[in-house]
């Protein structure tokens, strides 16, 4: 298994007062989730910037979770209330919503099923029209269930999961559920960022660029980074 580390390419402004849950590059924009009941909202951001392009809030009874993009559609998991919610990705309209079963966490798309967390260390591919539930994903670490799963990014033929509370991210094989790879995101705020910052929650793969976004609730900054390999230990 690979042990990784990030290397920042460039240090990006965040809204601090967002609270992040999803976050997905799409079409040459980002998009960001954030949740907590009455301050929930999916927005489209300026990377360089950081300023809202667009933003709709969710009703004050849903509370915000990840994010995945489908064809034109945004598709928006809420946490305890079992409702997605479906945008055209242009207009930001609500065109729809589906119902599941336990809580949303993290959702990502990889072009031909959804995948979708609910903090355990079981994942549920969905289908990406009807949002049923068309099979399970047992994670695992070194032959041992690894829960907490929550945001997600389906990219370069993986998944990539962080893990609650912590700042790791797996790299998770989509066929067997194996942890591949264990980065290791930590130090990425300075001291004096650390203490009004939650923690990391937010994974956007960028194409054109081949590197991933990293950032976390109430963030002040996004970063742009390569995953790399830490040097062996001796």
């Amino acid at each position: 298994m690979l042990h990784l580390g990030v290397q920042v390419r460039e240090v990006l402004p965040h809204d601090p007062g967002a609270f992040t849950q999803g976050l997905l590059w799409g079409d040459g924009r980002l998009y960001e989730s954030t949740g907590e009941y009455g301050k929930s909202s999916l927005r489209r951001v300026d990377p360089a910037t950081g300023r809202i392009e667009k933003e709709v809030s969710l009703p004050p009874d849903l509370f915000g979770e990840g994010l995945a993009l489908v064809d034109d559609r945004l598709i928006q998991l809420t946490w305890q209330r079992g409702v997605a919610l479906v945008y055209d990705l242009e207009s930001f309209e609500e065109i729809g919503r589906y119902s599941y079963q336990g809580e949303g966490w993290g959702l990502c798309y990889d072009g031909h099923r959804l995948y979708m967390s609910d903090g355990t260390a079981s994942l549920s591919l969905r289908d990406s029209e009807s949002f049923e539930e068309m099979d399970r994903l047992r994670v695992t670490l070194e032959g041992r269930p690894l829960g907490a799963l929550n945001e997600l990014e389906c990219a370069e033929g993986w998944i990539y999961a962080n893990v609650y509370q912590t700042d790791t991210i797996v790299r998770i094989d989509p066929r067997s559920g194996e942890v591949r790879a264990v980065v290791d995101a930590a130090n990425l705020l300075s001291p004096k960022e650390r203490p009004a910052a939650d923690v990391l929650n937010g994974i956007a793969y960028r194409g054109d660029r081949s590197s991933f976004l990293l950032t976390g609730k109430y963030w002040p900054s996004m970063f742009e980074v390569d995953f790399t390999p830490l040097a062996s230990r001796p």
